[in-house]
């Protein structure tokens, strides 16, 4: 991923330079459980781990010379580790090496993104209960319905989150997996005593049925969860969009006076490019979803079509959306909000969003439904119409007066009376 949009320590995780260190990690565990087997001599482990050195810039030399990486890493390693330099490789094949430190980087990835969906949660969590009382104005399809609380709003997000957390520690165990089961997964060149005692030291579950490679359904998860992750990150990204447009205005980004500019031609303006960045990265996540996607199929046991792709996917999906969660947790940390303008806006539907109550308290009073529908919808249409309180329309109709006490209905404590179950709720979550 271009540096834009990456964070140091995710980048340095996937970088060239750390990949290879975990394939020398990768390659000395195995050759500690050769030893242990009594397969290499004693200390030829130790030999390695003391003398062995990766060599980023020696790598990409050898492998211009020979066309495979795999091949030109062993090749460079061993000319660091002396005569016993013979036994890097033993009896390897090169996904047993590549595919077992893809599963290291996978999940250090997540352990990484997993610190800062937390971080977003408790950020949520308090801003949710900031703004409990908060009245705001409820809306579907875009069009003003009921009142509910701007911390009511957050706290479903917060949930959301609390989701993706969860999923996050499925899917992290199961990429956490690694093979050295040699040419074909047949286990002719390494036998299975060898991969249990390397991949328990490497950390990593094994492949039961390994075909050389790891199955790809494992590398496809891990894909769509950072896409669902992102596309949930989007549509907070998008309720603060809407939220801050000119016409609403109860939420804006943080904005550095003074400092930060808003529009390169019109110094007035304060937009919300974070969000829209953020919707944009969105779209890359899937992108990559879709590749993981397409890369589970695999001629027989093994091809290499899906090395391409995630040579590009799972480094840049990583990438993306660790810089995606810390760039929604600074936004929601330091949002700015407007009470008094939710307070404006909710006023300017005359007190339309009392229309469900009224035809419940026509109901409960005896009129057929569609008789109490006919009158509240009637009266509706007149207060927007005429641009006057809807009250005050409905109380020229002697038929709901003599009917329903309307200023017990037109109560506002209705409305968030019952959303305390909503912040117990909430409380109880705790990361």
């Amino acid at each position: 991923m271009i540096p834009r949009y990456t964070r140091p320590e995710m980048g340095a995780l996937w970088s060239d330079q750390a990949r290879y260190e975990r394939w020398l990690a990768v390659e000395l565990a195995a050759l500690e459980a050769w030893e242990a087997e009594g397969q290499v001599p004693q200390g030829t482990t130790a030999a390695c781990r003391r003398d062995a050195k990766v060599d980023a810039v020696r790598i990409g030399e050898l492998d211009a010379q020979v066309s495979h990486e795999t091949a030109a890493f062993v090749s460079q390693v061993q000319e660091t580790c002396g005569e016993e330099g013979r036994y890097i490789h033993y009896g390897l094949t090169s996904y047993d090496v590549v595919d077992t430190a893809q599963g290291l980087a996978m999940r250090d990835a997540l352990q990484m993104i997993d610190d800062s969906l937390h971080a977003l949660i408790r950020a949520l969590k308090e801003q949710s209960l900031k703004y409990r009382d908060t009245i705001t104005m409820g809306r579907t399809h875009g069009i003003h319905g009921e009142p509910t609380t701007f911390g009511a709003k957050l706290a479903g997000y917060v949930f959301e989150f609390v989701r993706h957390n969860a999923r996050l520690h499925a899917v992290q165990q199961r990429v956490a997996v690694g093979t050295m089961s040699g040419p074909v997964g047949s286990y002719a060149s390494v036998p299975p005593a060898v991969e249990e005692h390397a991949l328990a030291a490497l950390g990593l579950a094994f492949e039961p049925a390994p075909t050389q490679i790891t199955s790809r359904d494992r590398h496809a998860e891990y894909l769509s969860f950072l896409a669902l992750l992102g596309s949930s990150i989007e549509r907070l990204a998008v309720e603060i969009r809407h939220l801050a447009r000119t016409e609403v205005r109860e939420v804006e980004e943080p904005f550095e006076a003074g400092a930060q500019k808003g529009s390169s031609s019109m110094p007035h303006k304060r937009n919300p490019w974070r969000c829209e960045r953020l919707s944009g990265l969105a779209r890359l996540l899937r992108g990559y979803a879709s590749a993981g996607l397409e890369s589970v199929q695999t001629w027989h046991e093994r091809d290499i079509a899906q090395s391409s792709v995630e040579r590009v996917a799972l480094p840049d999906a990583s990438c993306v959306a660790d810089f995606a969660l810390a760039e929604i947790n600074e936004i929601v940390s330091q949002l700015v909000v407007y009470p008094e303008r939710m307070r404006t806006n909710l006023d300017r539907s005359f007190g339309l969003y009392f229309s469900q109550h009224v035809l419940l308290a026509l109901i409960d009073a005896g009129l057929s439904r569609d008789e109490a529908y006919r009158i509240v919808q009637e009266a509706a249409m007149r207060a927007w119409d005429e641009e006057r309180q809807y009250l005050e329309i409905l109380k020229e109709n002697s038929r709901v007066t003599e009917t329903i006490d309307l200023d017990a209905v037109f109560d506002e404590r209705r409305f968030t009376r019952n959303l305390d179950v909503v912040f117990e709720r909430l409380t109880a979550v705790e990361f």
